[in-house]
């Protein structure tokens, strides 16, 4: 008998407390995952202080470019190696990736998940609100151009929150659309041995919600609020994913049915902001 493949992940590392949780609660959430621990860096990545020192040897402004891009890349990978030992202290096998960036970020991040392979990506965000993620401004983009899921891990996480991701439920956000299918397909890759809670949100006055996939258990919570609203909602499936202790929030990127829009990329934006817990977002066409 044949051991079920390993899930490959590439995580985003820049050394950041934001960074650091992402990787030890993807590790609980995902444990024995091959990862790729990935840096994009801009040179001059060194610190005032080195930077200063490397003027002083530089002859001309020419070799001082070259010391900086040497030191920034060599600065670049032994960060990376940092986030590979952590990774691997976690449970995962794992190796590096350092690319130096020459700007778009956000897409040469989700091209990497490309090559690499990846069935999910990870990146930190700092804060409880808002998405403030561990690769900066950049993270956001991620979630809505990678073509794989990504989860986004909060920071910092409660005792509870932490506990939750050890053995809590997956809750997944749906509308009955064919996003919110995938959704659930890719939760059930992902996380194989959780619990799955396919919960959908209705307002009051609305008709009958979407039914559940092959006779599943359906659950529905009302909606409060400017009706039709976003906000709401994510509020809606945020608040009934702390209450049931739910390990992983799992919304589609785009999604609407017959009528009604649920899960749109305005709605898993909205649940990044209010979701004390880690979210994953699963694009409309995801790969695999």
């Amino acid at each position: 008998m044949t051991s079920p493949q390993k899930l490959r992940v590439l995580v985003g590392y820049d050394g950041s407390p934001s960074a650091v949780t992402a990787i030890e609660a993807a590790a609980r959430l995902v444990p024995a995952a091959e990862a790729t621990v990935v840096h994009l860096w801009e040179p001059p990545f060194t610190s005032p202080q080195l930077r200063q020192r490397l003027a002083g040897r530089a002859a001309d402004l020419e070799q001082l470019g070259e010391l900086l891009e040497q030191e920034g890349r060599a600065e670049a990978e032994r960060l990376a190696a940092n986030g590979v030992a952590l990774a691997g202290a976690a449970g995962w096998t794992a190796e590096p990736l350092v690319e130096r960036s020459y700007g778009g970020t956000g897409y040469q991040f989700a091209r990497a998940a490309e090559e690499q392979g990846a069935d999910l990506v990870v990146v930190g965000s700092r804060g409880l609100t808002g998405l403030k993620a561990v690769l900066g401004s950049v993270s956001e983009l991620v979630v809505h151009v990678s073509p794989v899921p990504v989860l986004v891990v909060p920071h910092p996480l409660t005792t509870v929150e932490w506990t939750a991701c050890a053995s809590g439920p997956v809750v997944v956000g749906t509308d009955g659309s064919d996003t919110a299918g995938r959704t659930a397909e890719a939760v059930g890759r992902l996380f194989p041995d959780r619990e799955r809670l396919l919960v959908a949100v209705e307002e009051p006055g609305e008709g009958p919600g979407p039914s559940a996939p092959d006779g599943a258990e359906l659950i529905t919570v009302p909606r409060h609020g400017r009706p039709g609203s976003e906000r709401a909602t994510a509020a809606a499936l945020a608040e009934f994913a702390g209450v049931r202790g739910a390990s992983v929030l799992a919304v589609g990127s785009r999604g609407h049915s017959s009528g009604h829009e649920l899960l749109l990329g305005s709605v898993a934006r909205e649940v990044l902001h209010c979701a004390h817990r880690p979210v994953l977002v699963v694009p409309a066409a995801s790969r695999g």
